[in-house]
């Protein structure tokens, strides 16, 4: 699978070459990094991937850097509460995880780091993908074009298929847009009608049944940090149901969905790493001593 994601190039000046020998002759405190998430355990294969992203780079987790979670675990309505507990603290540098918006309304000082943002100059997030402006930096999963290809795989996979069902989450900002595209990929593709079904929270999610999709002959899930985050409960459902469906994200597919295709969110979360570092060290010098740093 192709990996589809585009930088941001937000935050020109963090994102410098770093002047580490300054760097290295601050002994301040140990910088505290806050992970802002709609996931449910630190231990998620995203978080996991984001550690070894920050082992390569020479960071130890509880000696020269700290993470901060703040987990909303599947309920979208504690991320605000959640960023601002971030803020407070305060951390130096925000990670977001399908929260974003809460992390920007709490603060315009503390930079973020944004893993799998969709569609941010559609929403309001960013003045470009290339100048986003603001204190916003990180990576999108252009995630609206790919809505439309994945019905296309789904279709030419399995052409008898004359309806589709769509998975989707209301309280997402994003799926509004994200379900037009799918939509105009239907008629294009001569599907009679899309069916949608709506979870907005981990316990809408395990509230569903297989028969809800019993309406058409495939499924679709669109993009969202909550079925990403329960995607093992929503791959048990479909194939409850016994019908053929194509997911966002590889790891969909690893957990027995039949098939995905879109970005790889872990590998963003791993070189989310490599942002913080230059955030961190650019921030006049005074987060780390470099001499502990693991190089």
């Amino acid at each position: 699978m192709n990996r589809r994601s585009v930088v941001i190039a937000g935050l020109a000046a963090l994102l410098l070459p770093p002047d580490r020998s300054a760097a290295q002759q601050t002994q301040s405190k140990i910088p505290r990094v806050g992970m802002l998430s709609v996931a449910d355990s630190d231990s998620a294969v995203q978080f996991e991937a984001f550690r070894q992203g920050l082992r390569d780079l020479g960071y130890v987790e509880g000696r020269n850097i700290i993470l901060e979670f703040r987990l909303a675990r599947g309920n979208l309505s504690l991320g605000p509460q959640l960023a601002a507990e971030l803020v407070v603290l305060p951390v130096d540098v925000i990670v977001v995880e399908g929260l974003r918006p809460n992390a920007m309304d709490a603060t315009d000082r503390i930079p973020i780091v944004a893993t799998a943002m969709m569609d941010p100059v559609e929403r309001g997030l960013a003045a470009s993908l290339s100048r986003p402006g603001g204190n916003i930096t990180g990576f999108t999963l252009m995630h609206t074009e790919l809505n439309a290809k994945r019905l296309e795989l789904l279709r030419t996979a399995f052409p008898h298929i004359t309806a589709v069902t769509a998975l989707v989450n209301p309280a997402n900002p994003s799926h509004r847009l994200a379900l037009g595209q799918t939509e105009t990929a239907a008629r294009l593709l001569g599907l009679e009608s899309v069916v949608i079904v709506e979870a907005d929270s981990a316990a809408a999610l395990h509230a569903l049944r297989p028969a809800v999709f019993s309406e058409a002959g495939a499924v679709t899930v669109i993009p969202d940090g909550v079925f990403y985050t329960y995607r093992r409960d929503i791959v048990r459902l479909v194939n409850a149901a016994r019908l053929p469906a194509i997911y966002p994200e590889r790891e969909y597919a690893d957990d027995g969905g039949l098939m995905a295709y879109g970005a790889n969110v872990s590998d963003n979360f791993r070189r989310a790493a490599d942002y913080v570092d230059r955030i961190l060290l650019s921030a006049a010098g005074q987060y780390i001593e470099k001499g502990a740093r693991l190089r």
